[in-house]
């Protein structure tokens, strides 16, 4: 029976990730780049376990905070609703949201509020640090927009695993031009229309350069193999 089991999910998983990739209506296979190599986190930034955070090596939703983190508890919803229920299943990925030391404890209470409807909540990670590194951590991606006075935004953007911001630039799928360098928070639309499309896009290229990389070295080995029994012949 357990055999059976495995094999029908080793069967049905593939084609389940293969319905999510392949539901992306974006125009392009690849998401364009904004921006390159950006900031990574300061070191020296405490996670909510005084762990270290870091985006390099992953996809990252970055977000920024502010002190109103109890008030704006709703723009976590959402973003936990629409994008990382849906991706949490994939280790690389990450919400990685920015937030001014002293609210360690409403930043515990947003993820305790999530956790039962979530499960998993790995992925969900809060970083501290001073308002004014906040500010000019922010300022190196040169957005167009801004921080508020409290040193946050209901906007995050996506970083990839080499810290390239990434967004949508160019023609869409109907001819028009399109820029947009962030997602709103407050606008569940806006991220189940657009920023779940778009962070489909993202990891289904690396899961395809993941694939082309297996087969490249599947080809190398066996070219190897091949040379050494002509030389031993």
């Amino acid at each position: 029976m357990k055999n059976k089991l495995v094999l029908l999910l080793l069967f049905v998983l593939p084609i389940g990730i293969y319905l999510l990739f392949s539901t992306a209506t974006h125009n392009s296979l690849f998401l364009p780049t904004i921006s390159k190599a950006n900031r990574e986190i300061p070191s020296h930034w405490i996670g909510l376990h005084a762990e270290k955070i870091a985006m390099k090596d992953k996809i990252t939703v970055l977000g920024f905070v502010g002190n109103n983190v109890i008030e704006n508890r709703g723009n976590f919803f959402n973003l936990n609703q629409k994008i990382y229920n849906k991706y949490k299943g994939f280790k690389d990925f990450q919400m990685v949201m920015v937030t001014p030391i002293g609210n360690e404890a409403k930043a515990q209470q947003i993820i305790d509020e999530l956790a039962p409807i979530t499960g998993e909540m790995t992925g969900w990670k809060f970083v501290f640090a001073a308002p004014q590194e906040i500010q000019s951590f922010y300022d190196s991606y040169q957005l167009a927009g801004k921080l508020d006075a409290n040193f946050g935004t209901p906007a995050v953007i996506i970083v990839d695993k080499e810290l390239n911001h990434r967004g949508r630039k160019g023609k869409n799928k109907k001819g028009v031009e399109e820029y947009k360098e962030s997602y709103n928070t407050i606008s569940a639309a806006d991220l189940h229309n657009e920023m779940t499309d778009d962070v489909k896009i993202i990891l289904r290229e690396y899961r395809l350069a993941l694939k082309k990389n297996k087969n490249e070295r599947k080809d190398t080995f066996r070219d190897n193999i091949k040379q050494n029994i002509e030389r031993n012949k």
